[in-house]
């Protein structure tokens, strides 16, 4: 039962605001003695013209107690609702039960294209722990929008364009002798990129050997593209690794080179519509009423930019998704960026799209000391394959310390390492720095990944080892405190996915499930679930499972999966 829903179609029928309004007003009070569900009566001041107390009042002489709802309180301004317990506890425990793997699921999406742009690393370079952000909150938010039933395109808009890629096919030319391309060829062309750029510094004739590359590239020499898709599909490869470990999900991995071809066409709409200005020897389009510098189309040297190139990727977007929403999930220091890029798209007469554009923004990671990661040694960024097995191998021997005769212990040890990698990254709003400390985010006891699993694996165990029926379950010996406490996060869980859809927040989810775990952990050490009463034996227990099959959905759509022993 929606019961904030039950309770703003009951304030509807007298005050006739609309349910949907009423609904979004109602709240879940701080101290659940004060009440289940609170609704602050200063939102309807305006409509009925009298103060917050005395609609409180008159909304109470008006509101029956039922069956449903057991007592209304009036506190100040505040309408306080206590629900009926016994079908409170009924409603939530036998919905999640039934719906299983779907609980938390909803179909307000349907029929509605999500266009998701992600990850998007640059090709010839390995992953580092730079994209591990962008591809982390781009997969949960994949994940969510699909629970909500959206028709999902996951795009990896690759950087496989440009002077980058350019000077590693000019420095392969020059050194392919000396190195090795076996599986890790990935590592060998870094190391050119790196050598090629060192000399440059040195040797400014090293840029015009990149620039005939590129020159080269875009007249389709045949053999230095040939070399070029040869970059790209070792990139991908050691991607593919990457990806399979994050569990990360791609539709389209269309990027910069795409849409070389596609970028006339965003000039010439530019220029038929008057908007592109010569500005410096750049033509750009200006947006004074905006107070945001001019967004450059066409550089001074004649070539497109970025901005360019997004535009022409958005045409193309919504010519062939027709999306409800284009989010971009990239670094905060972009957000100029993407302003003057939608802007410039509303400009272009796209105004519905332009609006339905979203940048998705987040903070640095950084490491124990408060230091951008990469900062110190030398400034080299580990990479992320890197981290990843790392944490894995840390896993592994807490595994071994913990539990050496653990079947399986090399898989646990990978969801467990990888879990706490993505659990640590989404924890907290995205726009805040990440803290990376291993101290932190391996530790079983504290508001971590490992911890949930740990949580799910022992609601596991309880269902081993009880053994029960769980198709008759009398749920009023769930009405204890620590029981309803938990019953109440089960209950709020689906409203938590949609609200964190709508704000584009995977840490919502996170941080009920700690809420919900932390929840049954009290429930857990005040009563006995495998006790000798029957009854009281098997509501327990369906209790259990109910929490394990909801940290199991949440961090799903997260992107971590759950062992089922640890």
């Amino acid at each position: 039962m929606n019961y904030k829903n039950e309770i703003a179609k009951r304030i509807n029928a007298i005050t006739n605001v609309e349910v949907s309004s009423l609904e979004e007003y109602i709240e879940i009070p701080p101290n659940t003695e004060l009440g289940d569900f609170a609704f602050p009566c200063f939102k309807l001041a305006k409509e009925m013209r009298k103060a917050p107390p005395a609609i409180a009042a008159e909304l109470k002489e008006k509101l029956a107690e039922d069956e449903v709802i057991s007592k209304i309180d009036v506190v100040g301004g505040y309408l306080n609702f206590f629900i009926n317990k016994s079908a409170f506890a009924k409603n939530v425990v036998t919905e999640v039960l039934a719906k299983g793997d779907d609980f938390g699921k909803s179909d307000i999406g349907a029929g509605k294209n999500i266009v998701i742009d992600y990850s998007s690393p640059n090709i010839a370079k390995p992953f580092h722990i730079g994209h591990l952000r962008t591809t982390v909150i781009g997969g949960a938010l994949y994940n969510m929008y699909k629970a909500a039933g959206y028709n999902v395109i996951g795009i990896n808009h690759l950087g496989d364009w440009g002077m980058g890629i350019s000077k590693s096919i000019a420095g392969y030319e020059m050194w392919k002798d000396e190195y090795t391309f076996d599986e890790n060829a990935i590592y060998s062309i870094l190391a050119i990129y790196v050598r090629f750029n060192k000399l440059e510094k040195e040797d400014p004739s090293m840029t015009d050997k990149a620039r005939d590359v590129l020159i080269r590239l875009e007249n389709k020499d045949e053999e230095t593209t040939k070399i070029w898709k040869w970059i790209i599909d070792i990139s991908l490869k050691n991607y593919a690794k990457i990806y399979e470990l994050l569990g990360s999900k791609f539709d389209s991995y269309n990027g910069e080179a795409f849409y070389n071809d596609k970028m006339d066409r965003v000039v010439s709409m530019l220029e038929e519509k008057g908007l592109l200005k010569e500005s410096e020897g750049a033509k750009v389009v200006e947006m004074p009423e905006e107070n945001m510098p001019p967004c450059i189309i066409i550089t001074s040297a004649g070539t497109t930019i970025y901005a360019t190139r997004d535009l022409a990727a958005l045409l193309y977007r919504i010519e062939n998704y027709d999306f409800e929403k284009a989010l971009y999930v990239v670094g905060s220091e972009q957000s100029l960026h993407f302003k003057q890029v939608f802007k410039t798209l509303e400009l272009m007469g796209y105004e519905k799209y332009a609006k339905s554009c979203e940048h998705i923004p987040f903070g640095l990671i950084l490491d124990e000391n408060g230091e951008k990661i990469g900062s110190r040694k030398g400034g080299k960024l580990p990479t992320l394959e890197e981290i990843l097995n790392e944490s894995i191998e840390k896993s592994l021997q807490i595994i071994e310390e913990k539990n050496p005769s653990l079947e399986n212990k090399e898989e646990v040890a990978k969801m467990v390492g990888v879990g706490a990698i993505i659990f640590n990254d989404l924890s907290n709003n995205r726009i805040k720095d990440e803290i990376f400390d291993w101290n932190q985010l391996l530790n079983f006891t504290g508001e971590t990944g490992p911890y949930l699993q740990y949580t799910y694996v022992r609601t596991n165990s309880i269902l081993r080892n009880a053994n029960v029926d769980l198709s008759d379950i009398n749920t009023d010996e769930l009405l204890d405190k620590e029981a309803i406490e938990v019953i109440r996060k089960l209950s709020e869980y689906p409203d938590v996915v949609l609200s964190a859809v709508n704000k584009n927040e995977p840490s919502l989810i996170s941080r009920h499930l700690i809420d919900l775990a932390q929840c049954f952990s009290r429930f857990y050490n005040e009563h006995q679930i495998i006790c000798d009463n029957e009854d009281t034996k098997k509501a327990r227990v369906a209790l259990s499972k109910c929490v394990g099959t909801t940290i199991k959905n949440g961090l799903s759509l997260l992107g971590i999966q759950t062992p089922e022993k640890m």
